[in-house]
């Protein structure tokens, strides 16, 4: 039995292999052309320029953002604008990287003398490597496509879909280039989904005064004083030399009190529990909550190398956060 597949359906999935096949034509062109520019953007001791019309700027604003988000310092710039009072942007110690697919959009041309001027390097991205564009610049990465995914071959699709692809494998080979890890990519990214999975122990944990600490000879009636007044549901319990040794909880007093009569004249050492769950502050905040998860506690104390007391994290943080 023959399925009827729409005409609107068969053009989709016409559109999607058109693309598709745009993208992974530029894999074998991938040389030493790429290796180079890859070199002027590692090297750039100023910024990088992104600059395109049309349809072609749009892609252009996606891989200033990309490389913005990744630890390089990059920026859009509107060729119109550029020729009519915006030059100054552009210094000697920037890369350009300019994105026309026919390589001869006026604006973008009209650009070309002012860049050489100025001393900034060029990357050219264009469909068309013996253009104006890609004559000029220091280094031209070709991603020309078969055929437009547009029925009339004329609405930049896959030729706009191979541009941003290539501009996120030069983003990409950069960021492993300069070592950007998940440390850097939290400072970048501090709100939204990505900033709350990548959030540090430190940006959630309650330090200094916040912070409930005891000794371990300190009475009963001050531990509860502590554990009551910064609201944690347990407090650390430090020893003579401010390390820590142990922590008392809520179910750590209820237990001393089925088994003690006279709570009160008792030590937080009495009462700690030794074996402290403990993390480092430089650790992500997400495991920080698996060991919560894993443990079926609510808090951990967060120590430095040497044992002392940095602060606590406590479930109730996480959930403020909205990673739980």
């Amino acid at each position: 039995m023959t399925t009827h597949v729409s005409p609107a359906l068969e053009l989709a999935r016409k559109v999607l292999r058109i693309e598709s096949d745009a993208i992974a034509g530029l894999i074998d062109r991938l040389g030493d052309d790429f290796e180079r520019a890859l070199d002027l953007l590692f090297e750039c001791k100023g910024r990088v320029i992104v600059t395109g019309m049309g349809k072609s700027g749009i892609i252009c604003r996606k891989i200033a953002a990309t490389l913005s988000s990744t630890g390089t310092s990059a920026w859009f710039l509107h060729p119109a604008e550029a020729i009519h009072g915006d030059l100054g942007a552009i210094r000697d110690d920037d890369v350009v990287i300019a994105l026309s697919h026919s390589g001869e959009t006026e604006e973008l041309v009209r650009l070309l003398e002012s860049i050489r001027r100025i001393g900034a390097r060029l990357v050219a991205l264009t469909g068309s490597p013996q253009s104006t564009l890609g004559r000029a610049a220091d280094v031209t990465l070709d991603c020309s496509v078969a055929e437009e995914a547009c029925p009339m071959n004329l609405v930049p699709t896959a030729s706009t879909t191979a541009a941003l692809a290539l501009g996120d494998a030069l983003a990409m080979t950069l960021l492993v280039r300069k070592g950007f890890g998940e440390e850097q990519f939290a400072t970048y990214h501090p709100g939204g989904k990505l900033g709350r999975r990548l959030l540090r122990v430190e940006n959630v944990m309650h330090a200094g005064q916040a912070a409930p600490i005891v000794r371990i000879d300190t009475r009963m009636p001050d531990v509860i004083h502590e554990m009551s007044s910064k609201r944690l549901g347990m407090t650390c319990v430090v020893d003579e030399t401010a390390k820590l040794a142990g922590v008392v909880t809520d179910g750590d007093l209820r237990r001393l009190m089925s088994r003690t009569p006279d709570v009160l004249s008792k030590t937080a050492g009495e009462a700690m529990t030794r074996r402290a769950v403990t993390i480092a502050r430089h650790l992500l905040a997400v495991e920080a909550l698996k060991i919560m998860e894993t443990r079926k506690i609510t808090s951990i104390v967060v120590v430095d190398d040497q044992g002392f007391v940095e602060g606590v994290v406590h479930l109730h943080d996480l959930w403020r956060t909205q990673m739980v």
